[in-house]
């Protein structure tokens, strides 16, 4: 018994001393795991061990047990870096005495016990809106407040709410921060004025969506004497406004994005300064911050100039306005908007023939009833007004890379935010290339400049053709994901040596950073920021969970959509396939639902061929291939779980094919 206890013992190497920072996921069994980056082997920690944790904090841990032969370690959260979440949406429960809010959640965390100073108007049973304000090792429970209620009439306000809350962004700002950005002023500072490049008397515009506030890009252009043309890209000043360590700017950092859901925006920076100080609204006197260039009317670049500039808007367009204009060659400021749209495709094209990769992008529109109801659903998609705005903001964030990338402290690049993107990962490109074959593409691998010209290649052959959608959709899995990092290794997509964000200040905050930075070097005291890479991170995570979670509201919104619609038939396309079924794609919505291998089991038995994107039929041969137009029915949608569940409708020739199946088994 000793003995056995004693090798037991030598199997595991106690390491108390060690201690390591991860993120921790609690399992709905209440188990928790730090995922340490860089580190094999996930942290086990029990649940009287979390410290406060919380589900998706950044904390520290303390190794406390060690399995030298299978790796696994067992840990001790010693504290909590930073939240994912501080609000959750739930129930209220009140006594006479006390107060607790029970969270919706399917993780396990304590309720919050809420003073009754705290209750802000809600009563028993109330769905509401809570924040954790405090929560100190001692304390069994933490302590919240009520910030919001959510009423049984405003469903899709609160659906709203919890996809953010459960995402970890704040709902509200706090009181500190909203005091702060209503002391700042309204009026320019004339001693400031001075200082900047004035450009009011330059013709200046924004074209932006029809429902936006936060004009954060305006664009000016005029006519020099040596038959140049001046274009300025002027970018909201918001680092004028928000400065570091201040409230503002760590609600900003936390945030580090504003993120767009299909009725509202939930922004990085209150709407004082968002919508009001820093958009740059039409007949306002603006500071901004600029990268001014003279080119001929073909987009060559002769010069360029970055900096602090004073500007004032004499339009506003919507994309829709300036479409128009482009079609029809008429309206206001025609002259200027056609040369601009010119120079856009030129540099557009330019681009392309060095390697960028020319995707094109769908969005979907919701139209909205007043309850937030979606009532109808429209597909978006990039016009030459969108164009003109994304060739000129592609250049001045590339211009503004290329700049600072120049600059070297004590022989060391400086650390700045890059925007970067990996060539393609073989696994998942060699595959690709083997499915696209079939369809007659083949792709030079010679060099990542050679296979960025292939996928261009391709994609401009199936322009039109029934494989376009899916080699469209399986290519850009075959994508990294652009990230921010001060480690350049350039933008493939793009096919940019040096890229950054540097156009979106008011929405993203790695565009603040960046606006810092390159203030710095005009000043001649370049910023050497030693936590540039952990923002970077940070950054580059909120966008992933923003992305995510504005995904979420859209499916959220095509699920209640299509609600209505249950019984009702469309045509589709198949747009991925698995063993238990495949998705469709609704045509005229972009909606995506299951249709499971269990309702096609009346038809034939259904098997997956992996390499072909296919579900295949062992007696019938009928084939389910990714891309493949298929009509469907809606027979369910639960927006509890965001889901669509189709039925196949077997077209005609499918039950002549059904038909003499059933009289050959005869």
């Amino acid at each position: 018994m000793n003995k056995k206890k004693s090798k037991q013992k030598s199997k595991s190497k106690i390491t108390a001393q060690v201690t390591l920072k991860g993120k921790l996921e609690v399992t709905r069994s209440g188990m928790g795991y730090v995922i340490i980056e860089n580190v094999a082997g996930d942290v086990l920690v029990k649940p009287g061990d979390f410290n406060t944790a919380l589900n998706g904090d950044t904390v520290r841990v303390k190794v406390i047990r060690e399995n030298v032969r299978s790796g696994k370690k067992e840990g001790k959260i010693m504290e909590v870096v930073t939240r994912k979440q501080t609000e959750f949406t739930g129930h209220l429960q009140l006594s006479t005495n006390y107060a607790f809010f029970i969270p919706d959640t399917d993780k396990p965390m304590p309720d919050l016990f809420i003073p009754l100073t705290e209750l802000n108007g809600a009563k028993n049973k109330d769905r509401v809106v809570a924040r954790l304000v405090k929560w100190d090792k001692d304390d069994k429970k933490p302590v919240g407040t009520i910030v919001s209620l959510l009423l049984p009439e405003d469903e899709n306000d609160a659906a709203m709410k919890e996809l953010l809350a459960q995402a970890g962004f704040p709902l509200s700002f706090p009181e500190d921060v909203l005091e702060e950005s209503e002391r700042l002023p309204d009026v320019l500072d004339s001693e400031e004025i001075k200082r900047r490049r004035d450009c009011r008397d330059i013709l200046t515009f924004t074209i932006d969506p029809a429902d936006a506030k936060d004009f954060d890009d305006a664009i000016s252009i005029r006519k020099l004497s040596n038959g140049l043309y001046e274009i300025g890209v002027h970018i909201a000043d918001v680092s004028y406004y928000v400065h570091p360590g201040t409230e503002l700017d760590e609600e900003a950092y936390k945030r580090a994005t504003s993120v767009y859901l299909p009725d509202r925006v939930n922004p990085m920076l209150p709407e004082r300064i968002s919508n009001e100080l820093c958009s740059l609204r039409p007949h306002e006197d603006k500071f901004t911050f600029s990268a001014i260039f003279q080119m001929s009317n073909k987009g060559e670049i002769k010069q360029y100039w970055l900096g602090k500039t004073v500007i004032h808007s004499d339009h506003r367009y919507a994309y829709e306005d300036v479409q128009e204009i482009i079609e029809s060659k008429k309206g206001i400021h025609e002259e200027e908007i056609l040369l601009l749209n010119d120079i856009a495709q030129r540099l557009r094209k330019i681009r392309f023939s060095k390697g960028a990769i020319n995707f094109s992008s769908q969005e979907v529109r919701f139209k909205l009833d007043e309850k937030g109801k979606p009532i109808g659903i429209v597909v978006k998609e990039s016009k030459e007004a969108h164009q003109l705005i994304e060739e000129f903001m592609l250049l001045a964030n590339r211009t503004v890379a290329e700049n600072v990338a120049k600059l070297k402290i004590n022989k060391k690049p400086l650390p700045f935010p890059y925007r970067v993107h990996d060539q393609p990962d073989p696994e998942k490109l060699n595959p690709f290339i083997v499915y696209a074959k079939k369809y007659g593409y083949t792709f030079d691998t010679s060099s990542p400049g050679a296979i960025a010209l292939s996928f261009n290649t391709m994609l401009a052959a199936a322009k039109g053709k029934p494989e376009q959608h899916v080699l469209e959709q399986l290519g850009i899995r075959t994508m990294a994901k652009a990230i921010y990092t001060t480690e350049n290794i350039g933008h493939y997509g793009l096919a940019f040596e040096f890229y950054c964000h540097f156009t979106s200040p008011i929405r993203r905050y790695p565009d603040v950073l960046v606006h810092r930075v390159l203030e710095s070097i005009i000043e001649n005291k370049p910023l050497t920021d030693k936590k540039m890479e952990e923002k970077c991170k940070h950054s580059s995570e909120r966008e992933r969970a923003a992305m995510e979670c504005e995904r979420a509201g859209n499916k959220y919104k095509q699920v209640e959509f299509l609600k209505e619609h249950l019984g009702e038939v469309f045509e589709g396309v198949v747009s991925g396939v698995a063993s238990f079924g495949f998705w469709v794609e609704t045509v005229a919505h972009k909606c995506e639902g299951l249709v499971s291998i269990i309702g096609l089991s009346d038809y034939d038995d259904f098997r997956l061929v992996e390499g072909d994107y296919s579900l295949v039929g062992r007696r019938s041969g009928r084939t389910f291939r990714m891309g493949d137009t298929v009509t469907i029915r809606v027979v369910s949608a639960n927006l509890e779980k965001r889901q669509l569940d189709y039925e196949w409708v077997m077209g005609v020739e499918g039950k002549k094919e059904k038909e003499k199946g059933v009289k050959g088994k005869g």
